[in-house]
């Protein structure tokens, strides 16, 4: 099969298309012809040498993908060849064929087009784990998610407003922030004019949000504290601004706050088919009323991948960057 592939970890111009053997078919996984795949922070860093694959995982690039499943091994049962699919996960997207654990695949609805289908499963499956599962965002609960344009971020909007809950973003520009309401926000802050926390509290008449959705860090511990509500959860799953940083403890204990970090590639198939599951069940029906959908910036071919991670280097892109591979 074809694949994006590297050498040498380094800048976007390492990645070329090039030959890479067909994985195997093991128990308990299928075989998907893939139609598209998209991108993810995770795939500049692995790309950087900054963020290895999990053991046994595949080298290749890529956390998600859409696709036809060509092959399916004995004792599979709700999925056959023929179906159209999506799939989170732990690498090997940006190739022709993957081979992947039956738990972390979906169905495709049918209205909803395979390749843009392939933006859907690392977001759904982050912000259900993190902010529904983890967070326990309830509706009528205020949630704030850092990086209300990306793919996370878009999902965040629509899956809160599913449920009756209220959503504060933060984005970089008016054009993000105005988008981010169109798709169903409450407020869009831009986080280069000012505090957030300000507006958060302002926004939620000083109440502050039960939920913190994070995956900037250090820079921004102390205002996602000050955002918080009583008892309310920060959940972090990225360090993009930094590894660091110093605050005062103790609003930690007076307001009763929580800091929880969080990943989802590393955790085992077991897990991430409970997650699947929980995910079909509360929001299965959204998803195929479109109520919940993909947000999709741009779709490139997949031998211009280097072009995409340029684009999302450079947070030039609203919702996710999508490669189409066949």
């Amino acid at each position: 099969m074809k694949a994006i592939l590297f050498d040498e970890p380094g800048p976007e111009e390492v990645l070329y298309w090039g030959d890479a053997p067909n994985p195997p078919l093991l128990p308990g996984t299928v075989r998907i012809q893939v139609a598209a795949t998209a991108l993810n922070r995770a795939d500049l860093l692995q790309r950087q040498g900054l963020y290895p694959p999990p053991p046994g995982a595949s080298d290749i690039l890529g956390l998600e993908c859409s696709g036809v499943i060509s092959e399916v091994a004995e004792g599979i049962s709700g999925f056959s060849t023929g179906d159209r699919v999506m799939a989170l996960l732990p690498g090997g997207g940006y190739a022709e064929q993957v081979v992947v654990d039956a738990g972390s695949l979906m169905h495709v609805p049918a209205d909803l087009d395979l390749v843009d289908a392939a933006a859907l499963p690392e977001a759904l499956l982050t912000v259900y784990l993190n902010v529904f599962e983890i967070g326990r965002l309830q509706e009528g609960d205020w949630l704030l998610v850092h990086g209300g344009g990306s793919g996370i971020g878009t999902a965040a909007i629509q899956m809160a407003r599913a449920i009756g809950a209220h959503v504060v973003v933060t984005a970089g520009s008016e054009t993000k922030c105005r988008r981010c309401v169109e798709l169903g926000a409450d407020l869009a802050l831009n986080y280069r004019e000012g505090d957030f926390a300000e507006g958060v509290r302002e926004a939620t008449g000083g109440r502050g949000v039960e939920v913190v959705l994070d995956s900037i860090g250090g820079p921004y511990l102390e205002a996602n504290m000050k955002s918080l509500a009583l008892d309310g959860r920060l959940i972090m799953i990225g360090l993009m601004g930094g590894a660091r940083a110093e605050m005062a403890l103790g609003p930690l204990l007076t307001r009763r706050l929580s800091l929880i970090g969080s990943t989802l590639r590393t955790r085992p198939p077991t897990e991430k088919a409970a997650l699947v599951e929980g995910l079909q069940s509360r929001f299965g029906l959204a998803l195929e009323e479109g109520r919940v959908r993909p947000i999709v910036d741009r779709i490139l071919p997949v031998d211009q991948a280097d072009a995409g991670h340029r684009v999302m280097k450079a947070s030039d892109h609203f919702g996710k960057i999508v490669l189409k591979v066949s």
